[in-house]
């Protein structure tokens, strides 16, 4: 059959990346990926295999079959020969699609790259479809979770933000006891490792958590992806797809009500959200206290919603804006705490939320506190437009009806009486209008005193000088109160604003202090706080501008932007929804520099991290290069002057020297195998390559081979293992070094009239087992030395190692979740305590563990 033609990705065009996500091991995540790539492949389209483990699956193994795959690279570690994917010889076949299977893959030393998600990178940057697998225990936020529900550690991890990217995300998704039937019927394990998996890893408890983080997740991909496609096609109306509940805060005494009602109309709904928001007015003078707002903040954190806080002088319209922007199908309301007549001045923000709510439902919920506030208003420090126009009809309205009413007292209210209450009239007029409809008033005022009161009446002309200067002083008077009064309003305004901006940064500040997702996290909230589309920080690179995080969906380029906003010397803040106005520009500066910052120290804790270990490495190397001299010298000297003299023709040997010097460098070689050993695991644990297999492992078991390890010397060791001691959770070899190890260190410094004992009991969900000297112990305030690679107390011992048996024991009980601790002896010497944790089942007595008990008491 003829080969379709080839078809490869253009360069400069970057691939396209799909990932199949599981739950667990064994949902059909790689017989997923195969099989789409036979689809592809029967299409016409170009598809090869860089890399695929079938894990001895046979179902899976047939699917490779029929399909291109690129011969893996060899890699020699240590005089193991690792495989790994051989991305040199993908990019030389350039085929349209590749098939990577275990995106979260840890590459062997020597590779190109640490991590296989960043040869997939390289593939997709070279214009390959890129077809890949991950488990969630591998997503680098929930990692700690996973660990949490299955014990188990993952060291092979990838960040979020790789699988999040991905063009394309699709859940492999199984009940637990389909997959646990899998498992039973060796489609996933082989089958002695069967019974193991489904008591521990893979029990139906954990596998339905396992699988509600899948779930989880992949809804959380799906919802990114519903907005950035409602913000690409401006799409404003609200999509039900979910419930999501908006509560509106005050800082009032109704808050908490108001919160619990959200929570129970968000969890009518499988997978409703809960959102509070306070709106934070620019003139500072909501009512709100921050301590009642900081209490329902963490009410609402508890009932797993999450907080808010945005800058808005028109309450209702900041609320739906943040609503609408968030796609909430509810809005939760407060009834309101002002009286009856005071609603009859104003609507009141609820009314005025509902008619202009549209689509999304509203909740008005009457509290204790309904109708129970002030009777007047509260005073606002700015002059909105609806003051002003109200002032404009008071200076219309006002001097005329005065005028109207005081003509009929010409004759008992002389002139003077007259312009203090047409002053009055103009300070009432300033005080809601400002100085422009006061200004007005005063004149109107000026008018009507010269025509109706003073002489000669209804001319505009003043007889007397004595009026026209009283009609002077008036106007001047109320011009100077007017202007007063609007200054006072303005700067009103002014530290308003500030004091609301300050509460907003503090707000910012603390919910970004810390954690990996800190820039991403600071921009969502400048676009919560703006009511923005969308968020980027964007650097400036010798390439041009390169998004580094996002809310919403990102732009390539400031000029896509309505707003832009430097942020340093090479980073611009590219702002999407609305111009903002200048004072908004001021505060986002603020953003900006900070944004900056934690940009920086994202960086540097990343070179940190990155740096440790090779730090740690190179501590370990000095260590090690210091110690081989040392310790290394006289096993090798033993081993090579016994066969220099066995080679050696002017010795005449008897079979019995010849038999001593064979002995000596056999010896030798074992205590330079032994070191060797130990050098070797302790780099694993250095590196976390350790391989623990924990399983329920009987102690006493393991207990009678590491004092068979210890040869005849072991049998001076009295045990008592007890006979109700449970199995514990362990790897049985590494526990069988560690207890040797001990074995061999309390024999090394035990009397002869005093053998070491060693004891395991149950102490509540944990096993100890005590390894117990009497020789000269060691001083508290140096046990922690004790475990130090490459040391030994005192030095004085030059056949004993590199210093590593007591190290190397406790690397090895914490790579298996236990614990090694030092206690004083009672009477002299020195304990040494592993703590394992125990498993639910009680050992078997093991045949002839009494007999062997009581022949060594």
């Amino acid at each position: 059959m003829r080969r379709p033609a080839r078809q490869t990705g253009c360069v400069g065009t970057r691939g396209r990346l799909r990932v199949y996500l599981g739950a667990a091991p064994g949902v059909g995540k790689t017989y997923a990926m195969l099989g789409e790539g036979h689809r592809r492949a029967q299409r016409g389209t170009d598809v090869v295999v860089g890399y695929v483990e079938t894990h001895g699956r046979r179902h899976t193994a047939e699917l490779v079959d029929g399909l291109e795959v690129v011969a893996r690279r060899s890699l020699d570690h240590r005089g193991t020969a690792l495989t790994e994917m051989d991305v040199d010889a993908v990019l030389a076949r350039r085929p349209r699609v590749a098939l990577v299977d275990e995106l979260a893959h840890t590459n062997a030393p020597g590779s190109r790259h640490g991590k296989r998600w960043q040869d997939i990178e390289e593939l997709l940057a070279a214009g390959i479809d890129v077809i890949t697998t991950v488990n969630i225990q591998h997503l680098e936020s929930v990692n700690d979770v996973v660990e949490k529900i299955t014990g188990v550690p993952e060291r092979d991890t990838v960040p979020d933000a790789v699988v999040r990217a991905a063009d394309q995300i699709e859940l492999e998704d199984m009940t637990a006891e389909a997959l646990q039937r899998r498992l039973a019927h060796g489609n996933v394990y082989a089958p002695e490792q069967v019974d193991a998996a489904l008591s521990h890893y893979f029990r139906a408890g954990n596998l339905n958590a396992l699988r509600e983080l899948a779930l989880l997740w992949t809804a959380d991909r799906v919802d990114d992806a519903l907005q950035q496609y409602r913000e690409q096609h401006d799409i404003t109306g609200t999509w039900e797809a979910r419930e999501r509940v908006v509560v509106a805060l005050t800082g009032g005494p109704e808050g908490e009500t108001l919160v619990r009602r959200a929570a129970r109309v968000a969890a009518r709904s499988s997978g409703g959200d809960l959102l509070a928001v306070h709106v934070a007015r620019s003139d500072g003078l909501s009512g709100a206290s921050q301590g009642a707002l900081a209490a329902q903040r963490l009410l609402v954190e508890s009932l797993g919603g999450t907080y808010h806080q945005v800058l808005g002088d028109d309450v209702p319209e900041a609320l739906l804006a943040f609503a609408r922007a968030e796609n909430a199908t509810q809005l939760v309301l407060g009834d309101s705490r002002r009286p009856a007549v005071a609603r009859l001045v104003s609507p009141g923000t609820a009314s005025r939320t509902v008619r202009a709510s549209g689509d999304i439902d509203v909740h008005i919920v009457t509290h204790a506190h309904t109708g129970k506030g002030l009777s007047l208003p509260h005073g606002r420090g700015s002059l909105s437009t609806r003051r002003r126009v109200r002032g404009f009809v008071l200076a219309v309205l006002l001097p005329p009806l005065l005028a109207v009413s005081l003509t009929p007292f010409r004759g008992q209210v002389n002139l003077v009486s007259d312009v203090l209450l047409f002053l009055l009239a103009t300070v009432v007029v300033s005080l809601v209008g400002g100085l422009a409809p006061a200004l007005i008033a005063a004149v109107a005022g000026s008018a009507l005193l010269n025509y109706f009161f003073t002489p000669p009446l209804h001319t505009l002309s003043i007889g007397e000088t004595n009026n026209a200067l009283a009609l002077l002083v008036f106007v001047l008077v109320a011009a100077l109160v007017s202007s007063t009064v609007d200054v006072a309003a303005r700067r009103t305004r002014q530290a308003a604003r500030a004091a609301a901006e300050s509460r907003t940064l503090a707000n910012l500040a603390g919910s970004v202090l810390g954690g990996p997702d800190a820039l991403t996290e600071m921009l969502q909230r400048v676009r919560e706080t703006f009511a923005l589309t969308s968020v980027t920080l964007l650097e400036r690179g010798d390439d041009g501008w390169t998004p580094v995080a996002s809310a919403g969906s990102a732009v390539s380029r400031p000029s896509e932007a309505d707003t832009e906003v430097p942020a340093g010397d090479r980073l611009v803040l590219a702002l999407r929804g609305r111009l903002l106005e200048a004072e908004d520009q001021r505060l986002v500066g603020a953003f900006a520099a900070q944004a900056a910052v934690v940009l920086d120290h994202l960086r540097l804790t990343r070179a940190a991290a990155e740096a440790a270990p090779l730090a740690e490495a190179n501590k370990v190397r000095t260590a090690l290069l210091a110690a081989v001299g040392h310790d290394f010298r006289t096993p090798l000297a033993a081993a090579k002057a016994a066969v220099t003299t066995l080679l050696s023709r002017d010795i005449d040997l008897s079979g019995t020297d010849r038999h001593e010097l064979l002995q000596a460098a056999d010896t030798s070689l074992d205590r330079l195998a032994a070191l060797v050993d130990n050098l070797l695991d302790m780099s694993r644990l250095q590196v976390g390559a350790m391989s623990v297999d924990l399983q329920p492992t009987a102690v006493d078991e393991v207990v009678a081979r590491a004092l068979d390890d210890l040869g005849p010397d072991g049998r001076r060791i009295v045990i008592d293992t007890g006979d109700d001691v449970p199995l514990v959770q362990a790897d049985p070899g590494l526990l069988e070094r560690v207890l040797a190890n001990l074995g061999a260190n309390a024999l090394r410094y035990s009397p002869a009239a005093t053998p070491p004992h060693l004891t395991c009991s149950r102490l509540g969900d944990r096993v100890e087992v005590r390894v117990i000297d009497r020789g000269p112990g060691i001083p508290p305030g140096d046990w922690d030395r004790v475990f130090l690679p490459f040391q030994r107390l005192g030095d004085t011992d030059n056949t004993t190692g590199v210093g590593l048996g007591l190290a190397l024991s406790r690397g090895l009980t914490e790579a298996m979740g236990g614990s090694l601790e030092p206690e004083e002896t009672p009477g002299g010497g020195l304990t040494m305590v592993v703590s394992l944790p125990a498993t639910t089942e009680v050992a078997p007595a093991a045949p002839g563990r009494r007999e062997r008990d009581e022949a060594t008491r």
